[in-house]
Parts: structure tokens; C-alpha cells; sequence
């Protein structure tokens, strides 16, 4: 599985999952530093990553534009340190088969996990 830490993250949560045998980058090792949400998705799209980030805008960029991908695993809770957000992480991998990743948006917070399958389709 390859995976896109967002900037609101630690690039020590790529670490982590490059330590357990994932490709994992962080968007300030690929230049992303400074992209726009709608970039970076395009950017883990084209490179079949999911995004791992703690922005509630990847989820609603998703919906709007109706796309089938990439997956996002979305942390909410706040300012998470490192081990946090890989104990959030570390819930969600024991919970959810990984290849369902690609296909969904997780939302990951202190109590539960939620899933929701891509694409969104938004009714009237």
C-alpha cells in the first residue's frame, strides 16, 4: 500500500509505515509543501496513494467532485502528536482490511472509526 502524509502531520507517521513495509512519502519530501489540497489529491491519485492527513477539506473536495479516489484516512482530535495519530492509525489497520483504503474515506477519532465508501454521490 502506498500512502501520502499530509502537511498538519508528522513525517515520522511515513516512517512508521515505510517501517512496516508500506511506500510511504510526506508531502514536504515531494514538494508538496506548499500545494493546495486539490494538487495534492491529484498528485496521490496519479500515484495510487492514499492520503493520510488531519484536513476536513480532503472528505468534502471528495464529495464535490463525485471522484472514485484517492482513499483518505482522516485523524480528528485535534492537534495529534506523532504516537497518537500512529495509535489511530494502528486501530483503523486491526479494524478495516487495507485494500478497502483505496476506495474510502476513514475517519479515525479518539472512540470510532467511520467509513465511507468512494465515490460520494451527493442527492438533492
Amino acid at each position: 500500500m502506498k500512502f501520502l502524509v499530509d502537511m498538519p502531520l508528522s513525517p515520522g507517521l511515513a516512517t512508521w509505515r515505510g517501517d512496516h513495509g508500506h511506500d510511504a512519502t510526506h508531502a514536504g519530501y515531494v514538494d508538496l509543501a506548499r500545494a493546495t489540497d486539490a494538487v495534492i489529491l491529484a498528485c496521490a491519485r496519479t500515484e495510487q496513494r492514499v492520503v493520510v492527513t488531519a484536513d476536513l477539506d480532503y472528505p468534502r473536495l471528495l464529495a464535490q467532485t463525485g471522484a472514485g479516489g484517492p482513499g483518505v484516512v482522516l485523524l480528528r482530535g485535534g492537534n495529534l502528536s506523532e504516537r497518537e495519530a500512529i495509535e489511530y492509525m494502528e486501530r483503523m489497520f486491526k479494524a478495516i482490511p487495507i485494500g478497502e483504503l483505496p476506495h474510502s474515506i476513514m475517519v479515525i477519532e479518539r472512540l470510532r472509526i467511520r467509513r465511507r465508501r468512494l465515490p460520494i454521490e451527493i442527492g438533492c
